[in-house]
């Protein structure tokens, strides 16, 4: 198992930045196990039988970073801030695609409570999820950030905060306002299909 420390991640994103090319073949094996560690906390929350596996969520992951060079990376929890934006799409398209060729077929399933507790025994669509998140954060950017840095990032309050530039407080604070309204949000659906 490779261990670094976040400066030497944060120095490879910048030495990257600057146009090593050489920076990027260390830093892979550096935040693969970390990357892998945070698709199989996702995909542990799917159904049985998931089509898409931790290597390959991994791989679609960093694809995409690699596409996205014009990224100014400012540190580690920066890359785990986008790893986990790209995740999430990577996550939501894969539910999209299985449900177009279903025909409304199962989707993707995401469990709220075993991430942080949000909402006792209710499994939520990762689509639903997405979309409340969506939601959030017409209504509010900040929060809606600092959920997905949590949930999908799987950043510490204390990175999100520092990475968002604000006070652990404030995370805190949002964090639970968000979890409140996500819950209700995801329930206010289930109740109207009932």
């Amino acid at each position: 198992m490779n261990t670094s420390s976040p400066h030497e991640v944060t120095q490879l994103l910048l030495a990257w930045n600057n146009g090593d090319q050489d920076a990027l073949a260390k830093l892979a094996p550096l935040v693969e196990t970390e990357l892998r560690r945070l698709a199989k906390i996702y995909l542990a929350h799917e159904r049985p039988g998931h089509t898409l596996q931790p290597t390959a969520l991994v791989n679609e992951a960093f694809i995409k970073l690699i596409d996205a060079s014009a990224v100014e990376w400012k540190n580690r929890a920066h890359f785990f801030g986008i790893t986990a934006q790209l995740m999430r799409h990577i996550l939501v398209d894969h539910a999209r695609r299985r449900q177009a060729l279903k025909h409304g077929g199962e989707a993707l399933r995401v469990s709220l409570i075993e991430a942080e507790n949000v909402a006792p025994n209710r499994q939520a669509c990762i689509i639903e999820l997405d979309e409340a998140l969506s939601a959030l954060s017409r209504i509010d950017p900040r929060k809606s950030r600092i959920v997905e840095l949590k949930f999908f990032g799987g950043l510490s309050e204390e990175e999100i905060a520092k990475l968002l530039d604000t006070s652990l407080r404030t995370v805190q604070r949002d964090w639970n306002l968000a979890r409140a309204w996500l819950f209700r949000q995801l329930n206010k659906d289930q109740h109207h299909d009932s």
